[in-house]
């Protein structure tokens, strides 16, 4: 069976893997460098429960992937020989008042009452689990099985262990779709017919610009992040740090990420002024103490947003076509449950979990 993936990011690669991996002939088109968009302007931050909106379809799918990492990063690692800096240690959102603590404690006990590991700490034990963190925090939400990766050595060695599995990967634009017989039946890609027995679109925040996938560009659209990346000599953190305005994640080598922004700017990448500013007096607020830290490296990427704050996961308008987009701030926690799911699909397998929640045509996005 050929398959033809559009899109060569994290989603797109892990797709593409785990096609492969059931034997099936597949070709990533991507229009740069594998991962050079939103794959790699990521935090890698897994956190379904620091993250949650409460239970529901979206809650299953995240707590599933999380469930898949450590297998998947075994896997990727006996594949491309690259450690990607999976973190299984927990996330703390702290809360530095007491709306913000009433609100934790009704997430702990609504987490507690499914059966997720959760609990409320005090302001002391925070201070005993994480003391880089200000010391007027009032209390936290400790989520211990969330977890963080680094993500740019993720979509390299999720890359690398595709190509290494027989996935052909080729530059190109897709300017359409192929129609034949009333199916999808591969892709142009510059002018050059490719053949597929199916599609996969997983171009983040450009699907809508991929002709003839059925997703506009209103219901994908591209929201901007900004990120800045700061270094101590010794890690200060074990945890990913939350508050109610954006977060703090460590990496092993020392460098702390801080961020985010959320941006309506269409396609505009830039880091600006404002964006900074208001990541910086974040990150100040969580950790005083960083204060005296170099800023490194800074920059923006686009995340893939629809109006539900769901992905768009499975079969799309046609015969043939597939999709995986819509992963906004989640594209790296659900890689591989996208990859499971979509790879499902397109080899008429049973889904692991239902895709209906995530159909393209659900109301509220159309």
């Amino acid at each position: 069976m050929k398959v033809v993936i559009v899109g060569g990011g994290l989603v797109g690669c892990a797709v593409a893997l785990r096609l492969a991996k059931a034997g099936a002939d597949v070709t990533v088109v991507e229009r740069s460098v594998p991962g050079a968009e939103a794959s790699s302007a990521a935090a890698g931050i897994l956190a379904p429960q620091a993250e949650s909106e409460g239970p529901g379809p979206f809650l299953s799918l995240c707590l599933r992937s999380r469930a898949l990492y450590p297998g998947f990063v075994e896997e990727v690692l006996a594949l491309s020989g690259i450690g990607v800096g999976f973190r299984a240690s927990g996330v703390l959102h702290l809360a530095f008042g007491e709306a913000s603590l009433e609100r934790l404690r009704v997430r702990v006990a609504l987490q507690r009452s499914i059966g997720l590991n959760a609990e409320l700490l005090d302001g002391r034990a925070v201070l005993g689990l994480e003391p880089a963190v200000n010391p007027a925090v009032q209390g936290a939400a400790h989520f211990p099985e969330d977890a963080s990766v680094d993500n740019r050595l993720l979509v390299r060695a999720v890359s690398m262990a595709a190509a290494r599995s027989g996935v052909r990967f080729i530059a190109g634009h897709v300017r359409a779709l192929l129609e034949l017989a009333g199916r999808v039946g591969g892709v142009d890609v510059d002018g050059a017919r490719l053949e597929a027995h199916a599609v996969v679109v997983a171009a983040g925040a450009w699907t809508g610009l991929v002709p003839g996938c059925g997703v506009s560009p209103r219901q994908v659209r591209p929201a901007r992040g900004q990120m800045v990346m700061l270094r101590s000599r010794l890690p200060l953190f074990q945890r990913v740090v939350f508050s109610d305005q954006g977060y703090l994640v460590p990496r092993d080598d020392g460098h702390l990420l801080a961020g985010s922004t959320l941006e309506f700017e269409g396609f505009a990448k830039e880091v600006t002024a404002a964006g900074l500013k208001h990541i910086l007096a974040l990150a100040l607020e969580l950790a005083p103490g960083l204060a005296n830290l170099p800023v490194v490296e800074v920059w923006a990427g686009l995340r893939p947003f629809t109006e539900d704050h769901l992905p768009i996961l499975g079969p799309g308008p046609l015969p043939g076509l597939f999709l995986a987009s819509g992963h906004f701030r989640n594209g790296i926690l659900l890689a591989p449950v996208t990859a499971e799911l979509l790879a499902q699909a397109v080899l008429s397998q049973a889904p692991s979990l239902s895709l209906e929640p995530f159909r393209w045509d659900r109301p509220g996005i159309t």
